[in-house]
């Protein structure tokens, strides 16, 4: 159980989930790949807040042992709520990852980073061999930047630039995330700003033309990566 007295137990984490049913589901369907002694890398976003949460509970059941390594703030706190030990990419080798994704496509191509965590959520994928990406039936599309725009994560000097440089890879539409609970921009992890690109045609080269403008620090386009994808 979490500690109630701890006031990074308190951020709200599970208010107002979507299609917990679905995220439920996934969850149970991770735990099946918990086993002692393992170090797991946990994506952001509220199915990896659920299935850690479950894991927990494994953890306390069994007596088992594993470490996190985590992607944000958020995933962070709950494991110190939880008792879970967090380690990182200097330390240890994730010996697998599971995360969400806010699009699919038909091809399992990914849009991630509503969250804003998706350097470090990429630097994961790239880190092991095993990954694992949960996704209710709401998240595959078509084709992608279907619901969801690709969030790009940029130097706060470079906005300019990065905005002219996108706009000539095609992107039609471009929005400079705001946070929620504060005034200005969303201010990442990294301490960066995030634009929102919205584009038409996605192309087999956008994620590295994206990632090559000088200024961007990664965008939350996965394209032709491989993992083993998860539905309810």
């Amino acid at each position: 159980m979490i500690k109630s007295d701890r006031i990074i137990t308190n951020l709200g984490c599970f208010d107002n989930i979507s299609n917990i049913r679905e995220k439920k589901l996934l969850a149970e369907k991770i735990l099946l790949n918990v086993k002692d002694g393992d170090i797991i890398g946990v994506g952001s976003g509220t199915t990896s807040l659920i299935a850690l949460q479950m894991i927990n509970e494994k953890i306390q059941n069994e007596n088992i042992s594993v470490k996190v390594i985590p992607t944000s703030l958020e995933i962070s706190f709950m494991c110190c709520s939880f008792g879970i030990p967090i380690t990182n990419l200097t330390s240890n080798h994730p010996d697998w990852v599971f995360d969400g994704a806010d699009e699919v496509d038909e091809s399992l191509n990914l849009i991630k980073g509503r969250g804003g965590a998706m350097f470090k959520e990429k630097l994961l994928f790239h880190s092991t061999n095993k990954v694992f990406v949960l996704v209710d039936k709401s998240k595959l599309v078509k084709k992608l930047c279907s619901n969801f725009p690709i969030p790009v994560e940029l130097f706060p000097s470079s906005i300019i630039y990065v905005e002219e440089q996108l706009k000539k890879l095609g992107a039609y539409k471009q929005i400079l995330r705001n946070g929620k609970g504060k005034d200005g921009p969303t201010i990442t992890e990294n301490g960066n700003l995030i634009i929102d690109a919205w584009f038409d045609n996605i192309t087999e080269n956008l994620e590295q033309d994206i990632k090559s403008i000088t200024g961007v620090i990664e965008s939350g386009l996965f394209l032709n990566y491989k993992f083993d994808l998860l539905l309810p």
